[in-house]
């Protein structure tokens, strides 16, 4: 039978009988859980990313000092101011978008956690029934 990826098991996959507590109506055995855990370390990486791309701009303007002095009038150098401010807005954008993403996939773990909350309470009574405990 195929498997179903759970967050966090070894292998990642697991039957879906086994997943079901068994065969027969049994109840217990493992349990489908996800994890926040790989949206936390995909916002960690976008994080890194932006703080990886924060100092470009002072590492292009260090290198493009100087450059355009003494060269006269040759116009592909002069362009070359141009193409830096165009490569500075890039990294800038591709800052921001990291920062977003970052905190977009903060925001799903988060979600995904009350999610999980919500729908375990939901059960509660089912699974106090089935204990033969209040119905």
């Amino acid at each position: 039978m195929g498997g179903v990826a759970v967050a966090g098991q070894p292998g990642g996959r697991q039957r879906l009988s086994d997943l079901a507590g068994g065969g027969g109506g049994e109840v217990g055995g493992d349990v489908l859980k996800h994890s926040d855990d790989v949206w936390l370390r995909a916002a960690g990486g976008a994080e890194g990313m932006c703080t990886h791309l924060g100092p470009v701009k002072s590492e292009l303007e260090t290198a493009h000092e100087g450059l355009l002095a003494g060269t006269g009038g040759l116009t592909a150098l002069a362009e070359l101011g141009a193409v830096r401010e165009s490569w500075t807005r890039r990294f800038e954008a591709a800052r921001g978008e990291c920062r977003a993403l970052a905190g977009k996939l903060r925001a799903v773990a988060q979600a995904q956690g009350e999610t999980n909350e919500t729908v375990k309470s939901a059960f509660a009574p089912v699974t106090s029934a089935g204990r033969g405990e209040a119905r």
